[in-house]
């Protein structure tokens, strides 16, 4: 039987159940009559659980999932999701900064190799525990990594302990490298490129959803967005896509959407946040959307050319509800980037607090783990995207994040180092159609036009 993963309501309601924890409302009930009738904890790694529910599990786990989306969450005030909300609680919401250097091709070359390489070197540890990922690097002498992942030199025990991630290994360990792997960290950039060119960039929500629905196909989503897909496809309009029956709306799916929304405003923080809300509120709500808002915001900062990483993350922040989860998530994790020379002991701190709580694939502790990286590195390129990765969890997803803030810093591709960029060979795979292939030089040009246009 095919077990689709994260759309199934009986692998949902333990999700929701721990998204309810976290906003502050009271689902005891829920869970009890849940667990009396027979049903599970949400899978921890995968996507769906081992065996099929029975047909009465399921009936009742979507009555719950209905309940549970009625429960009032406390923090909704401090939390909205929509635009207007947002910026009357965001005191400092930014202005257009004094123009820098012009955003030309080669700075955008160098954002695109960036998050590339900083995904590719993500993928074949996504998913596996801290520990994990720490042995099999230190079992190579790669540690504090400066290369690929090899699974040359493992021992075979470590190696049956940690398996690589089935789906990347074959073409994300450095002896298997052979051009950029298709992944969704790029797709999304790839699709928002499409979004641009068809509709600039005052494009509604409902141009985003026209777009997956012609150019995404549906087994290349996943969380949030598969949710949001499925819904669309059930008759559902923004942004009910993203609220019904969708436990991952506060997920990192938005985040990896957001970079062509700064690369394509330099200097307009606001306008960049404004562009990813746009986009975001398709899948996700509240945290789910600050994280893509303030990606998109530091993206916009960066690409004047005139402000260090520091500075760029404090102009994220302003795009944020200051009290939001996701806002005391980041000013945390930026405070234990600056106490300690250590950035194991860093990340350490990240997951005694994160993880007992959160899904490895959560928007909070990932941008907090994405903003300290970028802050205990400096905005050095190699130096952000091995601490991203070295955090665990989403590790393609927030090396590829860190990948591209720090690339764009350095303003041009030969500075991101000749052994991570070669083995790219200039091509990108990609299931977006009429863009499988394309060089990431082809990407700047076409995303220097789209940032020019008037």
């Amino acid at each position: 039987m095919l077990r689709l993963t994260w759309v199934q309501p009986e692998d949902l309601v333990g999700h929701e159940l721990r998204q309810a924890a976290q906003d502050g409302r009271d689902a005891t009930a829920v869970a009890r009559r849940w667990r009396a009738a027979g049903g599970g904890e949400a899978p921890a790694r995968a996507g769906a659980s081992p065996e099929p529910a029975s047909p009465y599990l399921r009936s009742l786990a979507e009555e719950l999932l209905d309940e549970l989306a009625g429960l009032p969450s406390p923090l909704a005030a401090d939390e909205p999701t929509g635009l207007a909300d947002i910026r009357a609680r965001c005191p400092d919401w930014p202005a257009p900064l004094p123009p820098g250097e012009p955003l030309g091709p080669r700075r955008l070359e160098a954002a695109w190799l960036g998050r590339a390489v900083g995904c590719l070197l993500g993928k074949p540890v996504e998913k596996l525990p801290l520990d994990g990922i720490r042995r099999l690097a230190r079992a190579t002498g790669n540690w504090p990594l400066t290369r690929y992942f090899t699974a040359r030199g493992v021992p075979p025990e470590l190696a049956a302990a940690h398996p690589w991630n089935r789906r990347s290994a074959g073409t994300s360990l450095a002896e298997n490298i052979d051009g950029m792997p298709e992944d969704d960290d790029l797709n999304y950039p790839l699709l928002n490129l499409l979004l641009l060119q068809r509709h600039g960039r005052a494009f509604r929500t409902a141009d985003v959803a026209r777009l997956w629905l012609d150019e995404l196909p549906a087994g290349r989503t996943f969380t949030a967005e598969r949710v949001a897909y499925r819904n669309l496809l059930a008759g559902l309009d923004p942004p009910d896509t993203a609220r019904h029956r969708n436990p991952f709306r506060e997920w990192i799916g938005a985040l990896i959407r957001a970079d062509v929304h700064g690369w394509t405003n330099p200097g307009d923080p606001a306008a960049a946040a404004a562009q990813a809300h746009r986009d975001a509120t398709l899948t996700h709500t509240a945290n789910g959307v600050y994280a893509a808002m303030f990606t998109a915001a530091v993206i916009a900062t960066a690409a004047t050319g005139t402000h260090d990483v520091h500075a760029c993350l404090r102009t994220g922040l302003t795009v944020v509800p200051p009290g939001s989860r996701l806002a005391r998530a980041v000013r945390d994790a930026l405070d234990l980037a600056a106490a300690h020379d250590d950035f194991d002991t860093v990340v350490d701190a990240l997951h005694a607090v994160h993880s007992p709580t959160h899904h490895w694939v959560h928007a909070i502790p990932n941008t907090a783990l994405i903003a300290a990286a970028l802050t205990h590195a400096g905005g050095d390129f190699t130096g952000s995207i091995r601490r991203a990765v070295s955090g665990g969890w989403d590790t393609d997803s927030a090396g590829a994040a860190a990948g591209s803030v720090a690339a764009l810093l350095t303003g041009d591709p030969a500075a991101l180092g000749d052994h991570w960029t070669a083995p790219l060979k200039n091509r990108l795979a990609t299931s977006v159609a009429g863009l499988d292939g394309t060089g990431f030089d082809a990407l700047a040009h076409l995303t220097h036009r789209e940032a020019t246009r008037p």
